[in-house]
């Protein structure tokens, strides 16, 4: 099990100084916030039927990437992200701040990328009809593809891209791994800042769910939730693809007083492990393990968890839960649809928001897993439980 060194280690306190959310909510926390607190739900069972996504808001993408030429080399997943990472870096108080963004790390979850489906058709009409000669793959793959591509789109472009727009140039790390590159992009952030190693650092994915090919990805391993919504909780089984993104700025605590920044909340630990899933009762033994490492915990806690509804991993994180059953607890999958590698910093921006307003957003959800908090939370564990692999824990606890 990886895990990463906390401020009661004698590490560095770290600070959560800057959120950047673009959703099917909304943008901006005060927007999120004010959606989570109507609890509104963005879902569209009819564009992409029977499978259903939460699509991404409409935002207007020149106010964090003004060049139009940026603009259209990105694919729609790159521009979600690109643009959240400056909401974050706005966010922070740093956007512009070159002497500053000169020194930021940056650590982007990113999947495999968009393929151009035009291409793919037109490549396997060719084949079906016999029309294709022995090189024309190759002729296919070199003329109608730009640069950036090959058959998908390069996982460290969105890393890319956020340094030629935002100016963020200090070192660069991209992970791949669905749910537990997230888990892992934050642990390293936070782990590096501890340790001194690293003074801030922008942190997040994006994702873009209203893609056919991804779609059909996942509909191979039959983890589409399909013909009507429903909330986490309620699932036979099964997901609904969301379109966002979700950035974090991380700093330590002595680097943020040196330049005047307040705290959202801070970061105390991030654990990850990633269980063998061979026997019933795998992931709730590790979610178990995890536990007990977070962190001591007191009465005024509670849970942010990025539960996808796919099973068996979700059932099994709801007998974990079950054990808990007495800390308040909140799905995100449910407003927010399933973001992949961003659904773990999502999970820790709405616990950072919660603490910083004082109040957990209220329930929404109809099956009794999800209790009301009359309390204001000091500590929020944020959970992940890939749907096919990977889980990890974070602690965001009141500064």
């Amino acid at each position: 099990m990886t895990e990463t060194p906390t401020s009661n280690g004698g590490s560095r306190e770290t600070w959560i100084t800057g959120i950047g959310l673009a959703t099917s909510l909304g943008e901006g926390p005060d927007a999120h916030w004010d959606a989570l607190g109507k609890k509104e739900i963005n879902a569209d069972v009819t564009s992409f039927a029977p499978y259903i996504v939460h699509p991404m808001v409409k935002v207007s993408f020149d106010s964090q990437i003004p060049k139009k030429g940026d603009q259209r080399q990105m694919e729609a997943w790159q521009r979600i992200g690109t643009y959240t990472a400056g909401l974050a870096l706005d966010s922070a108080g740093i956007k512009g701040n070159t002497e500053i963004l000169s020194r930021t790390d940056m650590i982007v979850a990113a999947g495999g990328g968009e393929r151009d489906l035009a291409v793919d058709s037109a490549i396997l009409n060719a084949q079906a009809q016999g029309n294709a000669s022995p090189a024309s793959l190759n002729e296919r793959l070199m003329n109608d593809l730009r640069p950036t591509l090959f058959l998908a789109q390069l996982s460290n472009l969105l890393a890319g891209n956020i340094a030629i727009v935002h100016g963020v140039t200090g070192s660069s790390r991209t992970f791949m791994g669905e749910e537990a590159a997230g888990f892992d992009a934050v642990r390293i952030a936070l782990a590096r800042i501890a340790a001194g190693q690293s003074d801030i650092a922008l942190v997040g994915a994006a994702q873009n769910g209203e893609r056919k090919d991804l779609l059909m990805l996942y509909e191979f391993a039959g983890y589409n939730m399909k013909d009507k919504f429903a909330g986490v909780w309620e699932r036979d089984n099964g997901f609904a693809l969301g379109s966002g993104g979700a950035f974090l700025v991380l700093e330590s605590k002595e680097h943020a007083q040196a330049r005047g920044a307040k705290p959202y909340a801070k970061l105390s630990n991030v654990v990850a492990d990633s269980a063998r899933r061979k026997g019933a009762g795998d992931v709730t033994a590790t979610l178990d393990r995890l536990w007990s490492k977070i962190g001591p915990l007191g009465n005024n806690s509670a849970i942010i968890t990025g539960a996808t509804g796919a099973g068996p991993a979700t059932a099994e994180e709801r007998s974990f839960l079950a054990k808990h059953k007495d800390i308040p607890a909140r799905a995100t999958g449910t407003s927010f649809g399933h973001i992949m590698e961003a659904q773990f910093p999502l999970g820790i921006a709405l616990a950072a928001l919660s603490i910083s307003r004082g109040g957990l957003f209220p329930a929404n959800d109809g099956s009794g897993v999800e209790i009301e908090m009359s309390k204001t939370p000091s500590q929020i564990v944020v959970i992940g439980a890939g749907h096919w692999r990977g889980e990890g824990m974070a602690l965001v606890e009141a500064v």
